[in-house]
């Protein structure tokens, strides 16, 4: 017969959990921001984060891991928070959205790469190029700006307003 205490009544207080996660959570969103946003890929930095946490958090108490049920949806809960959190404040004060959100990078400004923020994004010459290319770009003489987005895609506006093409993905080739 299952212990139903061990099931459903937390192994450790609340409020540490909820600490634990708090501070979990911010550790790995500074340390995600220092990475950059080229590593983060498709998705956002914080909803990696949300993913990767969330499912940590749940792990042990949906194995049966000598944790709680309460244990595991608290944490989940908090990280939850924190995420939801982060984006209102960022949404309602402007500049700390500046410290806690990423922001588009200019790579290329009137035909010039930005070496800055090529050297912050761990990019060479040779990967902005094949990402021009992808986009159908021949040159950086075409190029008015070209912006490494926060989800790790790159946008490009070329001289005179023309659109660019959808980059080619490999999977399509």
């Amino acid at each position: 017969m299952p212990d139903w205490n061990a099931v459903f009544v937390p192994s450790a207080s609340p409020l540490e959990i909820f600490l634990r996660g708090t501070i979990t959570f911010l550790v790995l969103l500074a340390m995600m921001r220092v990475v950059g946003q080229r590593e983060s890929g498709g998705l956002g930095i914080s909803d990696i984060l949300l993913v990767v946490l969330v499912a940590e958090a749940m792990a042990p108490s949906l194995v049966g891991d000598s944790s709680a049920i309460p244990d595991g949806v608290l944490l989940a809960a908090t990280i939850i928070f924190w995420s939801l959190a982060i984006d209102a404040m960022a949404y309602r004060w402007p500049r700390l959205g500046h410290i806690l959100k990423a922001r588009a990078r200019p790579l290329v400004e009137d035909g010039r790469l930005n070496r800055r923020a090529m050297r912050r994004e761990l990019m060479t010459e040779e990967e902005v190029m094949a990402q021009l290319r992808l986009h159908g770009v021949d040159g950086l003489s075409d190029i008015r700006r070209a912006y490494l987005e926060p989800n790790g895609m790159i946008s490009i506006i070329r001289r005179g307003g023309a659109e660019t093409d959808e980059p080619i993905r490999p999977e399509i080739l």
